[in-house]
């Protein structure tokens, strides 16, 4: 199939089949895929955590509004945004760059300020938002390449974002939970895979000036 097979293929599956699993190998080329989504000057101001206890995940659902997918899909990847941004976010960032591209960080130092300037002015409920939505471009990349690799996702809001962050210690490592998603495989009965998918018309979604 072709990417708008897989595409059309994917749907916010509302039933996991909870005994097929995702093998190590797949695990790992989804999130690899997902640590290459784009974001804004590369920074990732964000966390994927990948929640598999399952005791964790029963106290999830909990505040979750009970949703099934939650502790009976492969795995819950959670997307959690820097809450307070800082310079050292960007000298880490720096850092990695220059060992990355065998660069002297001096090379990089306009860059650096660019960053932190753009940072500093941005008031924390401003920076709240930008982070949130670089953590919901990555989550699209791992819908995409889940659809790719034939592996079922559920994107999900329907959370207690605070609880969330209570029961995985977010607070204190300077991180809130954002958006959810359930990754594994349908059930066999679950009846929203046979559904057609429901989407704009092309000359109504799209407009070209």
């Amino acid at each position: 199939m072709d990417i708008l097979e897989k595409l059309s293929w994917r749907y916010a599956t509302k039933k996991f089949d909870p005994v097929k699993r995702l093998s190590a190998a797949q695990l790992d080329r989804i999130l690899k895929a997902t640590n290459l989504s784009a974001s804004s000057y590369g920074l990732q101001p964000y966390k994927v955590i990948v929640v598999q206890d399952p005791v964790i995940r029963e106290k999830l659902k909990a505040v979750s509004n009970n949703q099934s997918q939650i502790t009976d899909a492969s795995h819950l990847v959670i997307f959690a945004r820097v809450d307070e941004l800082a310079d050292t976010h960007v000298d880490d960032y720096v850092k990695l760059t220059a060992t990355t591209r065998n660069v002297e960080t001096d090379a990089l130092e306009g860059f650096a300020a660019m960053m932190k300037g753009q940072i500093q002015k941005m008031e924390h409920e401003k920076a709240a938002v930008w982070t949130s939505k670089q953590a919901y471009i990555a989550l699209g990349t791992l819908l995409t390449a889940c659809a790719i690799e034939g592996i079922d996702t559920c994107p999900m809001e329907g959370f207690n974002a605070t609880a969330y962050d209570e029961i995985l210690g977010l607070r204190e490592r300077n991180l809130r939970t954002v958006v959810l998603a359930a990754v594994g495989f349908r059930a066999a009965d679950d009846i929203y895979q046979h559904k057609q998918k429901v989407r704009k018309p092309l000359e109504d979604f799209v407009e070209v000036v």
